[in-house]
């Protein structure tokens, strides 16, 4: 049976994530709070990121930066695209 969160993104109760998105603090933060159907709306968002920043998540400052816009879309403003950014 699939587990049910409160989603802080879509504000629904949805089914919630199989297990924490990655390991630390806010990965068990996401786990507890977040959608399966809203962490794949940032994995969109995240893909126009990576190409936008030209981020290297390989880096540790790819990473730091990625995390940063990852709370920041499910738990404090909200992750925006670059105001370069223009959607095809």
């Amino acid at each position: 049976m699939a587990r049910t969160v409160h989603c802080v993104k879509l504000d629904k109760d949805l089914e919630g994530l199989e297990k924490p998105p990655f390991r630390g603090d806010l990965g068990q933060r996401l786990f507890d709070n977040v959608s399966a159907q809203a962490w794949r709306g940032w994995l969109e968002h995240s893909k126009m990121l990576i190409n936008e920043y030209r981020l290297d998540l390989t880096s540790e400052n790819g990473q730091r930066l990625w995390m940063t816009e990852c709370e920041k879309y499910f738990f404090g403003e909200g992750s925006s695209a670059p105001a370069e950014f223009k959607p095809v």
